[in-house]
């Protein structure tokens, strides 16, 4: 068992890495200031993701009595915006994918600062853990780190050095997508009898609705047109997994607990955003290849 928290905690560190890197290399000059720039549109997704999932998912550990492992997974999952798959999640719906991609690379940036605050507030303030004290400054530097870094020197690279960049790119993103696979592998493998006690639960339940309420939520607070809108949706509600699993390791020791609750909640979010995301594409034209960003 320790080998295999061992090898996932690797694994961890590489996917948070890589696809932070990937973020920088993929991100283009005009598409994050366009976005950081859009007001109205930024402020709502910093109030979505940072403010309405956190609290949304505060309510619903309460509505449906979650044991305290479930409760602070559901936690730790809502207050960790940005998650990678939202870019694709706007590819596969047809969206807005420039404006999802610079989103969700910007709230996984926010997000790396406000995780450990918010999480700490919420699990505090819930009282779900009995004598619970997270290391604030110590999660911010470490998730700073392994974001705020490789996302900067993968667009120093993008401006010094674009054709190295374009290069780079889907070396990465193939690295991230295998390692997201594998950390989720890794989770499940170390932490199968938990995950199968949820199995019909009321966690499960919760995480659905809480990314479905968060995508809900993305779309109705946000600007331009419905493919954009519901681009939001799909960025609000992917999380971002990489603060998550740093918190759990740093402040919980790896509790099978949390960690089977958080296995359980992330794949069903993916259960529940994918196919939405596939209805949301029917009927819509695919942008063209020229107008596709490079995502991670």
């Amino acid at each position: 068992m320790d080998v295999v928290l061992l090898l996932v905690n690797v694994v961890t560190i590489v996917f948070i890495t890589s696809t932070m890197f990937g973020a920088g290399l993929g991100s283009t000059a005009a598409a994050l200031p366009a976005v950081a720039t859009d007001v109205p549109l930024l402020l709502l997704a910093l109030l979505v993701n940072i403010v309405l999932v956190p609290l949304v998912a505060w309510g619903l550990g309460i509505l449906f009595h979650l044991a305290a492992a479930a409760f602070i997974a559901l936690v730790l999952v809502a207050a960790s915006p940005g998650g990678p798959f939202g870019a694709k999640l706007a590819m596969m719906q047809h969206g807005d994918t420039t404006t999802g991609a610079a989103m969700q690379v910007l709230l996984a940036a926010v997000g790396s600062v406000t995780f450990a605050p918010v999480a700490n507030l919420v699990i505090r303030t819930a009282g779900i853990a009995e004598g619970f004290t997270l290391d604030v400054g110590a999660l911010i530097r470490t998730v700073a780190l392994l974001q705020l870094v490789p996302f900067a020197i993968g667009l120093l690279i993008r401006h010094v050095r674009p054709e190295l960049a374009d290069r780079w790119q889907p070396r990465t993103a193939a690295l991230s997508n295998g390692t997201f696979l594998a950390v989720l592998a890794g989770m499940f493998a170390g932490n199968w009898q938990q995950i199968a006690a949820l199995l019909g639960s009321r966690t499960l339940l919760a995480g659905i609705v809480l990314t479905a309420a968060a995508g809900v939520a993305g779309t109705l607070l946000a600007t331009g047109s419905m493919p954009r809108r519901t681009t939001m949706g799909g960025v609000a509600a992917t999380r971002n997994v990489g603060p998550a699993l740093t918190a759990v390791g740093l402040a919980f020791h790896n509790d099978p607990a949390i960690l089977g609750a958080l296995a359980g909640v992330l794949a069903l979010g993916l259960v529940v955003s994918i196919p939405a995301a596939v209805v949301l594409g029917r009927g819509r034209r695919p942008p063209d290849a020229a107008e596709q960003p490079a995502t991670q």
